[in-house]
């Protein structure tokens, strides 16, 4: 299987506009127009629809996930007839469409590679769904399931595209973290000691600790005491805001190989989250990263996966 290298530079273009993605905002009525065009394609996602409604809301009041489905209702409704708005933006044409759009929709319901990334920052959501085959990429992705953004390019801009989805918003305050920029310790102390923290325990903290002690490591390789670790769990805790996890198949041969790669975000920015076995144990690393290196994190996943 060919290898992907998302840490590459892009070769010199030939002209301005040579290798630069296309992008267009499609309506979620406009994207299931184009899609119906497209030989029916499938898309990546289900709009969830409500189950029978709640008896109980008329006297408890509707429900929260109730009045977000009845919004998003009502956000579609208002949109129009999505083949006249096509139309009017030059995307269709009678029983013609736009080439483009046709074949990236198409590059989307049956690609070799499937990534899929899930963002929250802050309590804002976003998801993108990337799809490559042979030298096309094609990606769609949505803030609030209403307005998609679908680009198609070349693969070898795809590393530019991954460090655009992992971009930070220009408004989020970065201030010092409380956690090293590289931490590596035992699977179960993480994992217990946080839960700890949301608990409120820390007296079960100090013995989840104590139970390991000098199993944490920081970015200089020297073991972190009890005290050390237990700000960088705490911290681990009360400084989230947000998290990153892109999802790599294979789907070509059934996503028999799948692949993960996880992000949280803290005070000063991304940290990657990277679990591995030590001595027939696990343990996990965290480490400081910049949207910039998505494609770095990603490339061995996605060589793995594409064996």
């Amino acid at each position: 299987m060919p290898t992907i290298d998302l840490t590459a530079p892009l070769p010199a273009p030939a002209d301005l506009l040579d290798g630069l993605p296309r992008r267009l905002v499609l309506t979620l009525p406009e994207l299931r127009a184009v899609a119906a065009r497209a030989g029916n394609a499938p898309l990546p996602f289900d709009v969830a629809e409500p189950e029978a409604s709640n008896p109980l809301e008329q006297r408890l009041g509707q429900s929260r996930s109730s009045g977000d489905v009845a919004a998003h209702r009502a956000a579609v409704a208002a949109l129009g007839d999505p083949v006249e708005s096509l139309a009017r933006r030059g995307l269709v044409d009678g029983e013609t469409s736009d080439p483009g759009l046709i074949g990236a929709l198409g590059l989307i319901a049956a690609p070799d590679l499937a990534l899929d990334l899930d963002i929250t920052i802050e309590g804002r959501r976003a998801r993108a769904w990337h799809r490559q085959r042979g030298d096309a990429i094609a990606a769609l992705a949505t803030a609030d399931g209403v307005a998609f953004e679908l680009s198609w390019s070349r693969s070898d801009a795809w590393s530019d595209e991954l460090r655009r989805a992992a971009a930070l918003p220009g408004d989020l305050g970065c201030t010092d973290s409380a956690v090293p920029a590289h931490l590596d310790l035992p699977f179960e102390v993480l994992d217990a000691g946080a839960e700890a923290v949301r608990a409120g325990r820390t007296d079960l903290l100090a013995a989840i600790i104590g139970r390991h002690a000098g199993g944490a490591y920081d970015d200089r390789g020297e073991s972190l005491d009890a005290t050390a670790t237990t700000v960088a769990i705490t911290a681990l805790v009360t400084e989230a805001r947000g998290r990153l996890r892109a999802l790599v198949a294979d789907v070509a041969h059934d996503a028999r190989a799948v692949g993960v790669v996880s992000l949280t975000l803290l005070a000063d920015g991304w940290h990657a989250l990277t679990p591995r076995r030590v001595d027939d144990r696990s343990r996990v690393t965290i480490s400081k990263v910049a949207a910039a290196d998505l494609p770095t994190l990603l490339a061995p996943v996605l060589a793995e996966v594409n064996q």
